[in-house]
This record gives structure tokens, sequence and C-alpha cells, in this order.
């Protein structure tokens, strides 16, 4: 969006009297340029998804996985996570309809990862920000974990860590009522007001962060803690991510300066995992509908999936980029 960022720097220049070169300029132009874009592109994606995903409401969804067993169930749970424009926190709302549906465990839980992990939208922004080739390669490790995180809590055989409650909800049991395109274009505009209601803040305090990091913190400061040469560097970022909460939309940013200053790409995604997969509100909420061990067991996989695919990214990225 070049058109965009020669308005917001002729705006900076005009309004503000500022120099587009200058640590404080640059970070004024970084914060209104990729707020603007990410609300233009969030706005239109999740119209668009949210018009498509009118046709695959909960209930339907849920007839769907039915069908399916075994690791073929698991993948498509993943797959379905995809097309969810949920965060983590909205998600578990309908891992527990599914669960009372008498889904497998593990079949919800690679929805659970997949939702709010890879959406359509995000990876969308994320080639925007960075290309097709990483945004593709994130989507098909998010989906591979999300598939082997809930084959394994399937073949450990973890329902009696369930809460009771979670297996008799009936909140997501209604007919399938056929919409209007009419109904579809309000709905996916209400869709668009309250994700871009719920993920606004997230979105400004990630680019305001973004534009930090990218103006005024040194090059080798950031080398020094979270540098492609350090072998702790995605340990840093994968710990440091889970206690956070933000949507996705809000790391990217994050992202994109650490990217600038050299960070390792690995490292940096590692981040937006952790953020958007484990982040604490998300686990406290999940922790009301699962004992400790299968909350803890989640938690771990999770965890070592990221820190795999952080380390890979960056020992690819390394050789290749």
């Amino acid at each position: 969006m070049e058109w965009l960022s020669d308005l917001v720097e002729k705006f900076v220049v005009n309004i503000f009297n500022l120099d587009i070169n200058s640590r404080l300029g640059a970070s004024i132009h970084f914060f209104i340029y990729d707020s603007i874009k990410i609300f233009i592109l969030l706005s239109v994606l999740i119209f668009l998804i949210s018009y498509v995903q009118s046709y695959f409401p909960p209930e339907r969804t849920k007839k769907i996985l039915g069908r399916f067993h075994g690791i073929g169930a698991n993948t498509l749970a993943a797959l379905l996570g995809t097309v969810t424009p949920f965060c983590s926190c909205s998600s578990i709302p309908l891992f527990i309809g599914f669960t009372s549906a008498g889904l497998p465990l593990g079949v919800t839980f690679s929805f659970l990862i997949s939702s709010p992990l890879v959406d359509l939208a995000s990876v969308i922004l994320l080639a925007s920000i960075f290309n097709w080739k990483i945004a593709i390669a994130y989507v098909i490790v998010g989906v591979i974990l999300a598939v082997i995180g809930g084959t394994i809590i399937d073949k450990l055989h973890m329902e009696k860590y369930v809460e009771e409650f979670a297996y008799a909800s009936n909140q997501l049991d209604s007919d399938i009522d056929e919409l209007k395109v009419k109904d579809r274009i309000d709905f996916s505009k209400e869709q668009v007001k309250d994700i871009v209601k719920r993920v606004w803040k997230y979105v400004l305090i990630g680019v305001f962060i973004g534009s930090l990091i990218h103006n005024y913190i040194p090059e080798n400061v950031i080398n020094a803690i979270l540098g492609n040469d350090k072998w702790y560097s995605v340990l840093i970022a994968t710990i440091v991510g889970i206690p956070m909460y933000a949507d996705i939309f809000g790391t990217l940013p994050i992202a994109e300066a650490l990217v600038a200053k050299g960070v390792g790409l690995g490292t940096a995604l590692s981040f937006m995992m952790a953020v958007t997969a484990l982040s604490l509100p998300s686990m406290i909420m999940l922790s009301k509908v699962v004992k400790k061990k299968l909350l803890g067991i989640f938690v771990i996989l999770v965890t070592v999936g990221i820190i795999i695919i952080g380390y890979t990214f960056n020992f690819i990225s390394y050789l290749f980029i």
C-alpha cells in the first residue's frame, strides 16, 4: 500500500512539520501508516471471511466434523479453525459446544489450537507485511501443530479431565437457518464491528510498541537479546509471549519491527504464536473447563511445538533468506 505510505508521509511532514527520517517523524509515520493499513485490511477481510463463514455456523461445523474420525478429523478441525476469526478466549465457548456435541476431545483441541493461531485474515496481513511464502509456511506449521497436539491428547485419553458441565452444555444446539443474502451481509457487518471493537486497542498497542522498536531501540541491543545467533532467542520470545494477551493483529507490527532489527523470523513468529495460542486470560478461562493435568499437557505440547517451529524457521531463514 505505497499510496497510503506516501499520503501519511505528506501528512507527517506538512501537519507535524517533522523530518520523516528523524526518529520521531519515522515513529509517527510507522504508527499512523500501520494502524490505518491493518484496520482497512482487517475490516475488508473479516467481512469477506464472515460472509463465507455464514454458510458454516457452529451447528453445521459440528455435523461435518462428526462424519470424520482419527487424524482426518483432527486435520479437518484444524483447517476449520483457520476460517473462524476468533481469538483464543472466544474460541473456548465453541470448544465447550463441540465437547457437549460428543466430538472427540482431541478434535476439539485441534480446533482450539488452530482457531486463534491461524485465520485467513491474519495470513493475508502476514503476507502484506512479509511475503506469501512466509504466510503460507505459517499456515502449514500452525495446522501441523494443531493436528499433532490434538492427536496426542486424543491418544492420552484425557476425557476424565474435562469438567462435567462441558459435556452437558447445549448452548450451540440450534437449528440451522437458511439465510438470505441480506442476512449474510448484516451478519458480516456485525462480525466486523464485533472483532474490530474487540481488537482495536491491541492493534494500536502493538503498532505503538512496533514503532518504538523500529525507531528507538538500537539494533545492537535487540540483537544482543534476540539475535539470530543466540541459541536462546526463541525460548525467550516464547516465554515472554505467554503471559501477554493480544490478538494476532496486535502482534504483527511487533514482529515486523523485530525482524527489521535483525531478529530471526522464527523468533518473531514464536512470540506471535505464544501470545495468540497461550495467552494468560485464555488459559484462565480454559482452566474452568478442563482440569489441571489436561491444561498442563496442553500448555506443554503447544509450547514445545512453538519452540520447535521457531528454531526450524530460524534455521531455514539462515540457509535460504
